[in-house]
């Protein structure tokens, strides 16, 4: 792994940006930046909801809607600013979102999520899933390693996703009728040809939203990041990566507040998987070259995410459940990630060292500390059951 402190400063500010640069982004780009992310998280969110109403409406299970729709739907923002950037030629933008949101959906969704409401995983579907994202991770590392990730790399992730999908349908077959009923009840199975059409209605009127934001986010970004000389792909682990996120924060605090505790970690580990599969392979499709792979992102940020994969082992597999200990552990990770982005931004001297920190230091004690709760809580529900059996 290289050393971010060798890694040029990628997100160093051009000496000529000062106040007059900066009051160079227009008034209407930045308005049209605003209201395009109201657009993409509003149409994320109409769209899901039609999308998965319409299929229920057409008999497939709501087991199914909620572990491929949904989850798959809240990646949608990700997906629509990952083409619109690689066709706009900037794809450092789609990278930067798919990575950088990922680790704020394991890091800040989930966290978040679980200090809201600690969030279970009962259902065996999404434990075997939590290998599926980190082998994917893994491999987009692999990929970026080269140094750019181009079509044939795209067209692997694509078929990835497709084989991914077919096999959710077979498998969510062997799910618990405890299960299939909290999905059911999350996302209905109204039928009837107004049912269908009035949510074919809503989900095409959603896209639109989210098409027409996504375009808006991304000019936007392109602007933000000239005007202030901040490298592309800053802007897309930062301000789009979070603001594509907000659905998926949406879908899940309120999916654990209902008591649908499954759906929440289903909506985080479906997610992280679509977004490298079925996103980033699309951005790299449509892209007009290869995107290239910023040094500093494979020293500090890919390897972030990765390990944000791996700490879901001894959270779902131990304790199958994530605390609000554990939970604040995760927001308070994601908060010093925020913070080495914010340095590197500004070409702080300590940008380097602080990340080489994070990733030799931070992160390996955080994920020993997760194994530690994650045991002890699992030995805790192991006496409380026990006690309650011999009672």
């Amino acid at each position: 792994m290289a050393d971010p402190s060798s890694a040029k400063p990628a997100g160093a500010v051009r000496p000529d940006a000062g106040p007059a640069s900066i009051a160079s982004m227009s008034l209407l780009t930045a308005i049209l930046f605003a209201v395009g992310l109201v657009l993409l998280v509003g149409g994320a969110e109409v769209m899901v909801r039609g999308a998965s109403r319409l299929a229920t409406a057409l008999g497939i299970s709501p087991l199914v809607v909620g572990l491929t729709v949904v989850a798959f739907g809240t990646s949608s923002p990700e997906l629509a600013v990952g083409i619109a950037s690689a066709v706009g030629g900037s794809a450092d933008i789609a990278l930067g979102n798919v990575v950088g949101s990922n680790i704020a959906n394991i890091l800040l969704v989930l966290g978040t999520a679980a200090l809201v409401m600690p969030v279970t995983s009962r259902i065996r579907l999404v434990r075997r899933e939590v290998p599926i994202m980190i082998a994917a991770s893994l491999a987009l590392w692999l990929m970026a390693a080269a140094g750019s990730i181009g079509r044939i790399e795209g067209l692997l992730l694509v078929a990835a996703i497709v084989t991914y999908t077919a096999y959710l349908i077979r498998a969510s077959r062997r799910e618990t009728s405890a299960i299939r009923a909290e999905f059911s009840e999350e996302f209905g199975d109204g039928r009837g040809p107004a049912v269908i059409v009035s949510n074919l209605a809503l989900a095409i009127v959603g896209l639109a939203m989210l098409l027409l934001g996504a375009q808006w986010i991304v000019d936007g970004a392109v602007a933000f990041a000239t005007s202030l000389g901040i490298p592309e792909v800053i802007v897309g682990l930062t301000i789009v990566a979070v603001g594509t996120s907000l659905p998926e924060i949406a879908t899940s605090i309120l999916a654990g507040l209902r008591g649908h505790r499954d759906i929440a970690v289903g909506n985080v580990v479906g997610s992280c998987i679509f977004n490298i599969l079925m996103v980033l392979g699309t951005s790299a499709l449509v892209a007009s070259q290869p995107i290239a792979v910023d040094p500093a992102m494979l020293a500090v940020d890919l390897p972030l995410m990765v390990a944000a994969a791996l700490a879901c082992l001894p959270i779902l597999y131990t304790g199958q459940i994530v605390s609000r200990r554990e939970g604040a552990l995760l927001v308070a990770v994601y908060g010093l990630y925020l913070t080495y982005l914010v340095l590197l931004a500004s070409a702080s001297p300590v940008a380097g060292a602080f990340g080489l920190v994070l990733i030799v230091g931070v992160v390996p004690l955080a994920g020993i500390t997760l194994t530690v709760l994650a045991v002890r809580e699992r030995a805790a529900l192991r006496a409380a059951t026990a006690d309650a059996a011999t009672g």
